[in-house]
């Protein structure tokens, strides 16, 4: 091939004009998944009700404000129950958080979700949540609108990696519409699910974010889901000071996946069938209850909380411990939850202790960017991390406060972990995830070189990659 045929027929990016089509299905996509949070929220806040409060009228109020003494306890019992005889004879794959569930579908499941899990993973997730589990509905939604993405792909027989583009951009409009965030759903998507950095997937994801975002106005109201008054942007020394709350965050983050996993593999010891165990983690979730009732349920009104700086010593010490300790056992005992408001909840805890020591003493400051960096260490989405919570409060302020915070805790979880709590999973599924991104430079000799040439290239400079970095460490 010659130079100026190259450059005649080179381009920057390989999308088509299908992308186009894609795209369009994906605004249908978008739709569905804004629908489908709208049924998740509505379902939990249900349950709710009836399960603590014994009516329907109740809705929006959280399980914390129960009056049922000891028979708290067996709320969450009886709803883990259920969701081990769903997870036994409906579909296993409710069982998790949901992430490394799509994480897994796209790497080795073809993008291939059923319209089974599409309906009983929202409705495991919302008796989990319902009836008291510490848990966020960001993963089950994610899960959710993943599925139906991929059963709307399946209908029109598309390939894989257009399968694929559409099960992140369900996953993206359902947590766009729940959070309002779709900033963030995009970056998520890049940041985990996607594993390329293609406009071929990039523009019907955005799409499909965008719309779900829209959905969210008429159905769950606009507007910051967390709104707070806008902070001062932070100095050198407020900077230096989020460089230490980061750091914090990162080694807490790593405590907690290290905990979570710990509880999972002590789950697996035991001589009973897995569809037992969320039992257990429910009975942990009941007593927990009882000592800490604002530790139950998705904890919206406690984020507003600390945001608000009305959580601080003693009350925050108490509800990192519950939290901690109720999401790790109930998450280990597979059940069905997401991780995202919990880490909030738990980040917040630790900046608002934090903040007792800081200059100023402003709790829900300090409570705002150690969330944002819980998140982005135990997630390992320091980017989506940093643009969630500014659409969550719309405080464009603390953008560079949230930057360095979120940067310094993913630097900390990267050097002291090898995996995150989300690609732990897959890995012990025995999958292995490379999250580092990077422009393949043998790209450009597809169609000069055999495949045998080109892979065997590719190792080759990966192998010598590995050496020289093994000889920087030393």
């Amino acid at each position: 091939m010659t130079a100026s045929h190259a450059r005649d027929t080179l381009g920057d990016f390989t999308a088509t004009s299908r992308m186009l089509l894609i795209a369009a299905m994906a605004a249908i996509v978008g739709a569905i998944g804004a629908g489908v949070a709208w049924v998740l929220v509505r379902l939990i806040e249900s349950i709710t009700a009836l399960a603590y409060f014994h009516t329907l009228s109740a809705v929006g109020t959280p399980p914390s404000q129960n009056r049922l003494g000891l028979w708290a306890i067996a709320v969450p019992v009886a709803g883990a129950l259920i969701i081990g005889f769903v997870a036994r004879y409906g579909s296993e794959k409710i069982r998790g958080h949901g992430i490394p569930e799509a994480m897994e579908a796209i790497l080795i499941g073809r993008s291939r979700l059923s319209a089974k899990v599409a309906v009983l993973k929202p409705l495991s997730s919302a008796i989990a949540i319902g009836t008291g589990g510490p848990f966020g509905a960001e993963g089950p939604i994610i899960m959710t609108g993943a599925a139906f993405g991929s059963v709307f792909a399946q209908a029109f027989h598309l390939s894989d990696s257009e399968r694929k583009t559409l099960l992140v951009a369900g996953a993206a409009a359902g947590m766009a519409a729940i959070f309002a965030a779709p900033m963030a759903a995009v970056l998520l998507a890049v940041e985990l699910l996607l594993f390329e950095w293609k406009p071929r997937s990039f523009v019907p994801v955005a799409v499909a974010a965008t719309v779900g975002a829209a959905m969210r106005v008429p159905l769950l109201g606009g507007g910051a889901v967390f709104p707070v008054p806008p902070h001062a942007m932070l100095g050198m020394t407020g900077l230096a000071v989020g460089l230490g709350v980061g750091v914090v965050a990162g080694f807490a983050s790593a405590l907690l996946t290290k905990l979570c996993y710990f509880c999972e593999d002590s789950f697996a010891k035991l001589p009973i069938h897995w569809m037992w165990w969320p039992m257990i983690g429910g009975l942990a979730v009941g007593v927990g209850g009882l000592f800490a009732p604002r530790a139950l349920g998705v904890g919206y009104d406690v984020i507003r909380d600390l945001f608000a700086g009305n959580l601080i010593a003693g009350a925050a010490v108490g509800l990192l411990i519950a939290k901690a300790l109720m999401w790790a056992i109930a998450l280990g005992s597979g059940t069905s939850g997401g991780v995202l408001a919990p880490l909030l909840i738990m980040g917040g805890a630790i900046g608002a202790i934090e903040s007792q020591i800081i200059p100023g003493h402003d709790a829900g400051l300090w409570a705002m960017i150690s969330m944002a960096a819980m998140m982005g260490g135990t997630m390992r989405s320091p980017l989506t991390a940093v643009i969630f919570l500014l659409e969550l409060t719309h405080d464009i302020n603390l953008l560079t406060g949230l930057l360095i915070a979120c940067t310094a805790a993913h630097a900390v979880t990267v050097l002291i972990m090898r995996r995150s709590i989300l690609t732990e999973k897959v890995a012990r599924r025995g999958h292995h995830v490379n999250r580092e991104y990077a422009v393949d430079p043998l790209s450009h000799f597809d169609g000069e070189l055999d495949a045998e040439t080109i892979a065997l290239i590719r190792q080759r400079l990966h192998d010598a990659e590995h050496v020289r970095e093994r000889g920087s460490a030393a």
